[in-house]
């Protein structure tokens, strides 16, 4: 009984290191070989464990994965919630212990369904069930898909999947080969490895594949502005005018860029209560024969609050005009931040962040692109860029560049901006289109059409990014059939396991020993 119980222990104490390792392969830490390990760690302990202990040691590696990776979460809560330390603390618990539910849901089905069918467990249903599990965090309560396992490598070789099966083929690529690699050692059979053999051999070729034609007759010289603003006093009323000032002398010093960009949110004011400042930025735009991109939020007339992003200057509408202005509508919003899940009943009880309004209403989930100086831009706003399957259908044949407006200042000196910024560098390379990301306080950068950052400005320094920017022509095959083939391997997958569970079902009644006469 003792040494069962060392046993039991000796499974469960690694869970929760074993998951934090995995946080380290994300940005800003980036040793992208630890998500493997992590990962094989996982299925290892998982390896002959009653559905009880195993639904345990995920959740201990999800307190380990999640405690450590979104910790950033608790800077907005804590700092700018308006909440007590206590209190903060226990809903960054709730959230955490949410997560963690995921990989232990897994690991209760992972044991439940295949004991007894070792490279059935790990080489088929497994991936099959983390892929599941991921779609439906990335969808339920309107989704939080942060963290994914496939973000942490898009400075690995498995990288050059994202252009045919986007952040989740690499995802699925992990997971394969950290659970053939334990099937190989606690079977002892050699055969499994043939899979990350196969994948690495995939992943090479397609990384000598020119998905999407760069086309530098069409370069774009953009100024990102970085403003600096604190958090703290963005809102206050005395500071409106001295911050749109900041905004104007930083951009008087790059009219002659093709398009510049202001972060979200950059007016501290409705688009309703500086009519003025607008019509003269539009102006001085068109003067200068360049566009000026700004996040503003907006209140229509029936009381409803919109997170918009503006063009101003060069652009398909005519002069500004509030009633025909060329604007984008944020359609992903954030949970407590901008819109409150079952408000009534939550609302009273936190108060998480003081904007001037109190919730928003979404834009529709494809709208047309943001022309500005004759480029086509797909936008998101903030988290938005986290939803892929958003950013894609928002792509089409004609757009050149994409586009996030963000403001990190919430998230203070912690890890989050990072994270975010590598989310939004997976988006670009999904596509196979260069991105431009505007923040308020960092990570202000330009990513190329491969998600590698060209440029980018420090954190917490108010300054202008200038880059010369080349679109590309043409589309990746993820743009043009998203998920799909996942779908179509996760159908397969089922089907062959239902066969597989038949199969040896009958051939267990068929050796069943008869009772004698």
């Amino acid at each position: 009984m003792k040494k069962t119980s060392l046993q039991t222990l000796g499974r469960l104490l690694p869970a929760a290191p074993a998951g934090a390792l995995a946080t380290l392969s994300f940005a800003p830490y980036n040793h992208w070989y630890l998500a493997p390990v992590s990962l094989f760690a996982f299925f290892y302990l998982l390896q002959n464990q009653t559905v009880k202990r195993s639904a345990l040691i995920g959740f201990l590696w999800g307190l380990g994965l999640f405690g450590t990776g979104i910790s950033w979460v608790h800077v907005s809560i804590d700092t700018f919630g308006g909440m007590p330390k206590i209190a903060s603390l226990f809903l960054m618990s709730i959230l955490i212990g949410y997560l963690a539910l995921f990989p232990a849901t897994f690991g209760a089905l992972f044991n439940r369904f295949n004991r007894g069918r070792p490279f059935h467990q790990l080489l088929l249903s497994g991936p099959v069930l983390w892929l599941l599990l991921d779609w439906f965090r990335g969808w339920f309560l309107t989704g939080f898909p942060w963290l994914w396992m496939g973000y942490s490598q898009i400075d690995s070789p498995l990288a050059s999947i994202a252009p045919i099966l986007g952040v989740e083929g690499i995802t699925l690529a992990l997971i394969l080969c950290s659970a053939a690699l334990v099937a190989a050692l606690s079977y002892r059979n050699w055969k499994p490895l043939l899979i990350p053999v196969a994948i690495m051999i995939i992943s090479t070729f397609a990384s000598t594949i020119q998905w999407v034609t760069p086309a530098p007759e069409k370069s774009v010289d953009v100024a990102l502005i970085q403003g600096n603003i604190s958090q703290a006093m963005k809102w206050l009323p005395s500071q409106r005018w001295p911050t749109l000032m900041k905004y104007t002398d930083l951009t008087r010093e790059n009219w002659d860029a093709d398009i510049i960009i202001w972060p979200e949110a950059a007016i501290p004011a409705l688009e309703t209560q500086v009519p003025s400042f607008l019509q003269n930025l539009d102006s001085a735009a068109r003067y200068n024969q360049t566009t000026v991109i700004t996040g503003v939020l907006d209140q229509k007339p029936n009381g409803e609050y919109f997170n918009n992003i503006l063009t101003l200057g060069m652009n398909e509408a005519s002069s500004y005009k509030y009633e025909t202005a060329n604007r984008y509508s944020k359609h992903h919003l954030l949970p407590f931040g901008e819109f409150v899940p079952f408000g009534e009943l939550l609302r009273p009880l936190a108060p998480f962040f003081n904007l001037p309004m109190s919730s928003f209403s979404r834009g529709e989930f494809i709208q047309p692109n943001l022309e500005a100086s004759g480029y086509s831009l797909a936008p998101a706003l903030c988290y938005e860029i986290a939803f892929s399957e958003q950013v894609r259908q928002n792509v089409s044949l004609d757009t050149e560049l994409l586009l996030t407006l963000s403001n990190d200042a919430w998230f203070g000196k912690s890890i989050g901006p990072f994270q975010h910024m590598e989310i939004a560098q997976m988006r670009s390379l999904e596509l196979g289109k260069p991105l431009l990301r505007a923040t308020n306080n960092g990570v202000t950068g330009v990513v190329d059409h491969t998600g590698r950052i060209v440029k980018q400005i420090p954190q917490f320094e108010t300054a202008v990014l200038r880059a010369t920017v080349v679109p590309t022509e043409g589309l990746t095959p993820y743009t043009t059939l998203g998920s799909w083939p996942l779908y179509f391997y996760v159908l397969c997958s089922l089907m062959l396991s239902a066969a597989l569970i038949r199969r040896k079902s009958s051939h267990l009644r068929d050796h069943r020993p008869q009772a004698s006469d």
